[in-house]
């Protein structure tokens, strides 16, 4: 049962288990932690057999599941992996059990409604990532924002109800339009089966309002600019957690929408508007690159070197189309795939640990502003050494995750155009001069005053965390081919469908 129903138990074990922490309510706030961290760690082991069985070699789907759901619309219960999206359900239960630790002494108030949270939302985002049916998919899409409209709402700072309806009217309006495509295309097939849609013979004026309407739901999520101002305030008004969910998963489902749903089914439409995807994704990596340099407040510093680093993930999967324009040569199309998805992997790692780091400064001193800060490492050597090396991966220092996609995605575009690829790798000069500035006004120098005298380091609880998160960081940047391994031949198929025409005739 447990292999034929495994992302089944994956998706509803946290949402059945979360709701079961609700009912330990204020009184019993100790035991509501200890379900929930029981609940996250046997959701994170349970997802390890999806790597430890999954075929390499193969795009296919696997762990496939089909039940009977709305049959008077034609759309089941259709669930499954590929080597893309199995890579990011690891990485979604790896994190909630971390968030879960991290914020296991942070949160005074409503404990076990605010863990409750972080589990539903857990299983609806791997609902996200597994499905393989449209309406499901929209479910699930449209179902997660409201947990996270709750722990932004509730546990965030001052500005918290501005920063959750602006968070929640982006991400919803720009999803409308996505059910329009959907329900075109069900219209045209009978089914809201993914893989009809994507085999679908469409025309080009018909794939690019598809690609339209994907666009204006997934550009929201990466976030692309101009439509990225809603995070930078999502992040500063949420808790730590929150954050660190936001920047590692959510964000990551704009870039994994591009991949299932607009690449695939609009792929003309696709290489028609390669060019807009381009631009957007270089003005993000160049521009708010420039941006983050002038902040005052650590989390909106990382905030908006998120934006410049998810630009890579748009510039790797559309580059391709730009390489077969000006060489011929089809091979550059799955390395951009790749990087993209690496670095949509290494950005979920790095910027979880740099707002964990964030936040556990916070906790120390109420205060996010750099200005309050300076010498940390003098009172806090241990956690020095984990931002240093954290800030180090963001900045894409070869040893660490951060390197890996952004090179790649860099050779790509070098291979399109050199002037893409001066562009996009401006990011290595641009992320190094806000990260280490950042790390030489926080942590380096004297002591700038009594309150950072008085920090004391982190406990074993946070040392855990963080050095969970450093070793999937080393890892990752040290010997990425498992990874690839993986990921290959879903790529490579991906690769080949951009090539071929679908428009009708």
């Amino acid at each position: 049962m447990l292999n034929d129903h495994l992302l089944a138990i994956l998706i509803w074990l946290p949402v059945v288990g979360g709701f079961a922490v609700l009912g330990f309510g204020e009184g019993r706030a100790s035991q509501a932690r200890w379900a929930s961290l029981g609940i996250s760690v046997v959701e994170f082991l349970l997802s390890i057999p999806l790597w430890a069985s999954f075929k390499t070699g193969t795009a296919a789907m696997q762990f496939v599941e089909r039940t009977g759901w709305l049959p008077g619309i034609h759309s089941d219960f259709f669930i499954g992996v590929d080597g893309i999206s199995m890579p990011l359900i690891l990485l979604t239960t790896f994190t909630t059990a971390l968030i879960i630790i991290s914020g296991w002494q942070n949160v005074e108030k409503r404990v076990a409604q605010y863990f409750a949270a972080f589990l539903i939302l857990e299983g609806l985002m791997i609902g996200v990532f597994a499905a393989l049916d449209g309406v499901l998919f929209y479910v699930f899409w449209e179902a997660m924002l409201l947990p996270m409209f709750i722990i932004i709402g509730v546990w965030g700072g001052p500005r918290r109800v501005y920063a959750t309806i602006k968070f929640f009217l982006y991400t919803f309006l720009g999803s409308l339009l996505m059910l329009v495509a959907l329900i075109y295309m069900y219209l045209k097939t009978g089914t809201y089966e993914l893989s009809a849609f994507q085999h679908l013979p469409l025309t080009l004026t018909e794939q690019t309002f598809i690609f339209l309407a994907f666009f204006a739901a997934f550009a929201v999520k990466v976030p692309m600019w101009p439509v990225h101002t809603w995070l930078p305030d999502a992040h500063v008004e949420a808790p730590t957690g929150g954050s660190v969910v936001l920047a590692a998963i959510m964000l990551k489902m704009g870039g994994y929408g591009f991949v299932r749903f607009s690449l695939p089914i609009a792929p003309d439409a696709s290489r028609e508007l390669d060019w807009l995807i381009i631009a957007l994704s270089l003005i993000a990596v160049v521009y708010i690159g420039f941006v983050a340099m002038v902040q005052r407040d650590m989390k909106k510093l990382i905030a908006y070197s998120s934006i410049a680093h998810m630009g890579f993930v748009t510039l790797g999967l559309f580059i391709g189309f730009q390489i077969v324009n000006h060489t011929g040569q089809t091979s550059g199309i799955a390395m951009g795939i790749d990087g993209a998805v690496i670095q949509m992997l290494s950005h979920g790692l790095v910027s979880a640990a740099m707002f964990l780091c964030v936040g556990v400064m916070y906790d120390r001193m109420h205060s996010r502003e750099i200005s309050a800060y300076g010498g940390v490492i003098n009172t806090m050597p241990k956690f020095a050494a984990f931002m240093v090396m954290f800030s180090m991966a963001n900045a894409g220092l070869p040893g660490t995750s951060g390197f890996v996609g952004e090179f790649l995605v860099i050779l790509a575009a070098f291979r399109a155009n050199p002037w893409f690829a001066f562009f996009a790798a401006s990011t290595l000069v641009l992320s190094a001069a806000y990260t280490l500035w950042l790390v030489k006004r926080v942590i380096f120098g004297e002591v700038a005053n009594d309150k950072v005298a008085k920090l004391t380091d982190i406990n074993q609880r946070e040392f855990f965390v963080l050095a969970v998160l450093a070793v999937a960081v080393l890892a990752v940047g040290l010997w990425p081919a498992p990874l690839l391994d993986v990921m290959r031949a879903t790529t490579q198929h991906l690769a080949q469908q951009l090539l071929v025409s679908k428009i009708a005739p």
